[in-house]
């Protein structure tokens, strides 16, 4: 073989390697992709009893009849801790050293009570949530939006971008607690 000949017979060999390695480097982003862990854990609201039944009298009983449930839709555990729950007017629960099962859900109560897996409580003596129109906010640790529940004048869901959202309301309406629930008047 001559030496031109071996010098073109090393280019082409060079060129093609470097064709290959080109072609897995691309093929790679579209491979791992496809095994890809999937989203960050998604914890919903899943249900709100914005309207405790019965008087709102502030006693424990009716406090916690108002409640936002929480639903892990995942396999895996979440830890909530320094997550927050918020209503309208800014009175918010902080959640402290809480884990959420994977597909499983918490209540968070109004009132006092003792904590457990299924059940918290925000240990207040007044109503959260205002019976004719508010918004739950869920945020995460840094402060980041994950889902809200709007009912009244302005109900929506914001963490509603499939269209598949499934949850639910309950409470009347018409009805207005009134008076100062921990820091101001409501509507």
């Amino acid at each position: 073989m001559s030496t031109s000949a071996s010098v073109t017979a090393r280019r082409l060999t060079a060129a093609a390697l470097t064709a290959g390695a080109l072609v897995g480097a691309m093929a790679l982003p579209a491979s791992a992709s496809d095994h890809a862990r999937p989203n960050r854990p998604e914890v919903r609201i899943s249900a709100v009893q914005y309207d405790a039944p019965g008087r709102d009298d502030r006693s424990r009983s009716s406090l916690n009849k108002e409640w936002v449930e929480l639903t892990n839709t995942t396999r895996h555990t979440v830890n909530l801790d320094g997550w927050t729950l918020e209503n309208e007017d800014g009175r918010t629960y902080t959640f402290h050293h809480y884990r959420l099962e994977g597909r499983s859900t918490v209540r968070v109560h109004t009132g006092e009570g003792r904590d457990s897996r299924r059940d918290l409580f925000q240990d207040r003596n007044r109503e959260v949530w205002d019976n004719r129109s508010d918004t739950a906010t869920l945020r995460n640790d840094h402060g980041r939006f994950v889902d809200d529940e709007s009912w009244g004048r302005n109900r929506h869901h914001h963490g509603d971008h499939d269209g598949n959202r499934g949850g639910e309301h309950h409470g009347d309406h018409g009805g207005n607690r009134g008076g100062d629930h921990g820091g101001g008047n409501r509507h």
